[in-house]
């Protein structure tokens, strides 16, 4: 798999922030406890300022000083015990004869029997840590100039317990903000690392020779500058391979049209000289027959006579069908497309060669169609259509039966001409398209066929870009073709 920038950008970004937690996870298993001492340590020191500013005041009597040792002690959870010289109570709260007790113990020097680690000592006052592990209080007595003595009191709530609960939840939280900012930052990454992915997408394209794609980046940086050069690039390659394979398809083009042209002109030239071999031998022969007066009989006369036309009329057709070909193969003849009713033309054509059926006891059925117009070239179609149905009657064989059908389809008119008789062989189907090509030649010479008639429907129904084919049956053959609708 390739390296991703925005797999690299999350991995960094992941990384760091998990650092980051690490770090702090340590901050506060090496400092919270501290910190918590000192802070606690503020919070009694705050009450001492309030007692001895009342002592230098002589206002414990004043509501303001009760008012203000509440608050304070209900903010901060603080038990508080104050007497005067005279052991008076002046303030009591959270404690009374508890805190009384442990007052008079530290001022006699009668210390409890527990753990006592001392924090800071003045001359007023001492504070320190008391307690046994889990039941520990942080602890400020003494004694002012005044002769006040007091005592205050809070408890260090399990420190440790408390620091490795809220380690453990901001390790949770740390681990869920690192997963939650991973998935952030491949989100937002996707729209920053687009730009490059684009660019890199265009030149993996480029270097399979595909100009279509353009970058149309809006990064407004300088990767929009590269993607406009990419696209500059792109366009020259674009032109320049264009250029080159223009030339280069052309110079195929000319030498492979050279090739066709060469093996056209040669298969041409021995085609056309094996088809007229036969009626110019004819013709010579029956003309020297003539010439020589081999038979005086007018009646002969007259069937040399009819011999010589029937074979000049055969070579006359060959050679008009070879023109026609000629120009439709080179392009040379222009397509006329108009609109026509294609039931009719088939009608018509079908009328024209009535007496031709007749004579051949053929047997034409056509099931009547409604007008059915098409885009065509009328004159062409008409060619195709009298190209398969002469071809049909010339091979007609069996109950001698010809059956046209004419079959709407979805933008497209399928016209089929089938005729009884033996199929053609499977060896030959892809052959009858070809010049002079002739299944039987014998009976293609008792008919007088070129061999070209089917050449022509090939290079019409091309030159008009519609299908065109033959299927066998188990009784005949069917040649069809297709008109736009």
């Amino acid at each position: 798999m390739k390296p991703s920038i925005r797999r690299q950008f999350a991995l960094i970004f992941s990384g760091l922030m998990a650092g980051i937690v690490l770090l702090c996870l340590f901050i506060n298993i090496m400092f919270l406890e501290r910190y918590y001492i000192r802070s606690k340590t503020e919070v009694i020191r705050d009450a001492y300022e309030t007692i001895r500013q009342a002592a230098s005041a002589d206002s414990y009597d004043q509501e303001n000083f009760v008012d203000e040792l509440d608050r304070v002690v209900s903010r901060d959870n603080i038990s508080i015990y104050i007497i005067d010289m005279n052991s008076r109570v002046i303030y009591t709260a959270n404690g009374g004869q508890s805190m009384e007790k442990r007052l008079f113990g530290y001022i006699f020097g009668q210390l409890p029997n527990e753990e006592i680690r001392l924090l800071e000592q003045e001359e007023e006052y001492c504070i320190q840590r008391s307690g046994e592990e889990g039941s520990e209080y942080l602890e400020m007595y003494g004694r002012l100039k005044t002769g006040i003595s007091f005592i205050m009191r809070t408890p260090i709530e399990s420190i440790r317990e408390s620091s490795k609960l809220a380690n453990r939840f901001f390790a949770y939280a740390g681990l869920m903000g690192t997963v939650a900012g991973a998935v952030i930052i491949w989100l937002v990454t996707r729209k920053l690392t687009q730009p490059i992915r684009e660019l890199n997408a265009i030149s993996e394209r480029m270097v399979h020779l595909d100009f279509e794609v353009k970058y149309h980046g809006s990064a407004r940086n300088e990767l929009d500058s590269l993607g406009e050069n990419i696209n500059e690039l792109s366009a020259s390659l674009e032109e320049t391979i264009s250029e080159l394979k223009t030339a280069n398809n052309e110079l195929k083009n000319d030498i492979r049209k050279k090739e066709e042209i060469d093996e056209m002109r040669k298969e041409f030239l021995s085609n056309v000289s094996h088809e007229l071999k036969t009626p110019i031998a004819l013709i010579q022969g029956y003309a020297e027959g003539l010439r020589e007066g081999v038979n005086d009989d007018p009646e002969d006369r007259n069937f040399y006579c009819e011999v010589i036309m029937d074979e000049a009329a055969k070579m006359n057709t060959m050679v008009k069908k070879l023109l026609t070909l000629n120009q439709l193969e080179f392009g040379n003849d222009v397509i006329s497309m108009e609109r026509f009713d294609a039931v009719a033309l088939v009608q018509n054509c079908i009328q024209s060669a009535g007496i031709l059926c007749r004579q051949n006891q053929i047997t034409v059925k056509m099931k009547d169609s409604p007008p059915i117009y098409v885009w065509a070239d009328e004159f062409k179609v008409e060619e195709v259509f009298t190209n398969y149905f002469s071809n049909a009657v010339n091979h007609c064989g069996g109950e001698k039966r010809i059956e046209v059908g004419i079959e709407e389809r979805e933008g497209t008119v399928r016209i089929n001409v089938f005729n009884t008789g033996e199929p053609i062989p499977e060896a030959s189907i892809e052959h009858i398209w070809d010049k002079f090509y002739k299944v039987d030649k014998a009976r293609t010479r008792e008919y007088g066929g070129s061999g070209v008639g089917l050449s022509i429907v090939k290079a019409i129904m091309e030159s008009l870009n519609q299908a065109y084919g033959v299927e066998n049956s188990e009784d005949g053959v069917t040649f069809w073709f297709e008109l736009e609708v």
